[in-house]
């Protein structure tokens, strides 16, 4: 495979799902052999969390040895190579697929055993600590087909990680690394059939972590679940890879210092619902928040963080606990190194990101989406002639051949499951 990297880097419609299939235990998939890498944990949170990664990776390098310690509640079966769905008009919405994963643990104690289960609706007690205080976290990530046959994940330990450190933050048990890993895996292989064809897509994975025990007075919820389902997805935006349009919000703020911010907690994107409205309401594709402080330093998109370009240099808002430590983000940073780019991690301020040659977003559903204008305060700031940016092209490819299995893994990004 053709690699994309240097040697070493220089820097740092809803659908109703298809009937179930049949229950032939013959094609159960054979979960116990696959493996996971425990390298590349490093994250760059800046909250107090670095001692709960230190304690998450510790946990992972057993990962390789691992045992699946999920059981069946209904029987795994014979499924048909592909679902039956228009993949090639396939956006960024909901759709059903066959199986979810649930695991329980009381506070205090760690979860043990977890159980893949029919795709349906869940019981929770009305007291329950994520519907009455906001208890919960969430994850995404994406498998991909590769040409070659291969069902691929992108870095899955980092969510697990981002996940770990969230919990610390907002008082909650979470899975180890090991079992955040197993569960996905076993996610992804139950609902084979959902994985789009190459190119076509991908399937959104979505982890939550939720206080699901019933608590009255403000406390730590008794009880946590985490449970997985999964979505084949398309393009975030419409516009695919095309540039979108993005307007500043002043009057809103999506976080603040000593906030939850650097988390990804399910609060952070109910509070930026409003703006979000209004902008797309208004033709725009999404709204770039301010710091909330100065009110003049980009912070980040909705749901994805943002890069200016001038000359040679890729600059970033750093991570200061207000920004979620995007796995797109940091991996995009890796590659631009490797491509020869300087990446600054630093305050950016609108005036910069106004004159820049370049703007681009990075997340795990936008991937790489290039800016074509900006508007604030009423003036639009237009970049790239409506065109995509060389710099925004140039990551996008690199990064989606190798989610791909296109380019090689030089990295030790990648993990294959089968």
């Amino acid at each position: 495979m053709e690699s994309i990297f240097a040697p070493t880097l220089t820097q740092a419609t809803f659908l109703s799902p298809l009937s179930p299939p049949s229950n032939d235990v013959s094609s159960i998939p054979n979960l116990s052999h696959f493996s996971f890498s425990a390298r590349n944990f490093a994250a760059p949170f800046s909250l107090k969390v670095q001692k709960q990664l230190a304690i998450a990776h510790s946990n992972g390098r057993a990962i390789n040895s691992a045992k699946c310690n999920a059981t069946l509640s209904d029987t795994l079966s014979q499924t048909s190579p592909l679902a039956d769905i228009d993949w090639d008009n396939l956006g960024f919405g909901f759709l059903p697929t066959d199986y979810m994963y649930v695991m329980k643990c009381a506070r205090g104690e760690s979860f043990s055993k977890g159980e893949l289960k029919r795709y349906g609706n869940i019981e929770m007690s009305p007291a329950a600590g994520i519907l009455n205080y906001g208890q919960g976290l969430f994850e995404g990530l994406k498998a991909y087909r590769t040409q070659d046959g291969n069902i691929v994940l992108f870095r899955p330990e980092e969510n697990a990680l981002r996940m770990r450190a969230g919990a610390e933050r907002m008082c909650m048990a979470a899975p180890t690394v090991e079992q955040f890993l197993e569960a996905v895996k076993e996610i992804v292989l139950a609902n084979e059939r959902w994985i789009p064809p190459t190119g076509k897509g991908s399937l959104y994975i979505r982890p939550l972590l939720m206080g699901s025990g019933s608590v009255l007075g403000i406390a730590p919820a008794p009880e946590y679940t985490f449970l997985i389902y999964a979505s084949p997805v398309g393009n975030y935006f419409k516009e695919g890879l095309a540039p979108i349009n993005l307007v500043i919000e002043t009057d809103f703020h999506r976080a603040s210092p000593g906030g939850t911010g650097g988390v990804k907690t399910i609060g952070n994107y109910a509070a930026v619902l409003k703006a979000h409205t209004a902008a797309k309401a208004q033709g725009y594709s999404d709204v770039l928040y301010l710091d909330c402080v100065h009110k003049k330093y980009l912070e980040e998109v909705s749901s994805c963080n943002v890069f200016v370009v001038k000359d040679n240099v890729i600059s970033t808002p750093a991570i200061k606990g207000t920004i979620l430590p995007g796995i797109t983000r940091k991996s995009i940073i890796d590659i631009a190194c490797s491509l020869g780019f300087e990446v600054v991690e630093q305050l950016v301020p609108v005036d910069q990101l106004l004159s820049a040659d370049e703007v681009f977003c990075t997340g795990t559903a936008v991937v790489v989406s290039p800016v074509g204008s900006i508007t604030h305060k009423g003036k639009r700031t237009s970049f790239g002639d409506g065109k995509v940016g060389r710099v925004a092209q140039q990551l996008h490819t690199a990064l989606t051949r190798l989610q791909m299995g296109i380019a090689e893994d030089n990295m030790d990004w990648i993990v294959k499951l089968k």
